[in-house]
């Protein structure tokens, strides 16, 4: 069985760092915790209890004026997507004084530094690792991504 003083760590490093499913198997045990209003299932040798967690608070709203341009879909054929290499945040500056990394129409290369995603308190560059043009921003800074998340479409040169 599970120690519940664990469990509530867990559950504290989610909501600490807007995680919205964690996996750990440690021998025997297993545990699955997932935020946002669905059940936590504990798997272990024993009966598995089961807890809900409160939904993640949902971001306030940016305004209409600073969402990245959206070119039409059929638009996006052809298009690269530059991935989230974890889970974090995502933002599109350096520093909250600072402009964007890049912005739609922008030319860059594969060592290009597109977006910062912060995970547990450290901030990781994220480059481009392909040469062309940003075609779609696809996140808005301060927004969690997940892995694999597409971030940014690019039209290849």
């Amino acid at each position: 069985m599970i120690d519940i003083r664990k469990l509530e760590s867990l559950v504290r490093l989610m909501v600490e760092n807007d995680l919205t499913e964690l996996d750990l198997k440690d021998g025997e045990e297993t545990v699955t915790v997932k935020r946002g209003g669905k059940p936590v299932v504990l798997a272990a040798p024993a009966a598995a209890p089961t807890m809900a967690l409160p939904a993640a608070p949902a971001p306030a709203a940016a305004p209409a004026a600073a969402a990245p341009a959206a070119p039409k879909a059929d638009d996006d054929a052809g298009c690269i997507a530059v991935e989230s290499p974890m889970v974090g945040t995502f933002y599109a500056t350096p520093g909250p004084d600072k402009p964007p990394f890049v912005q739609v129409g922008a030319q860059i290369g594969p060592e290009s530094i597109v977006c910062l995603v912060e995970a547990m308190k450290i901030f990781n560059e994220i480059k481009a690792e392909k040469s062309g043009t940003i075609h779609k921003i696809l996140v808005k800074s301060g927004q969690p991504v997940e892995f694999g998340q597409k971030l940014f479409l690019i039209k290849p040169s």
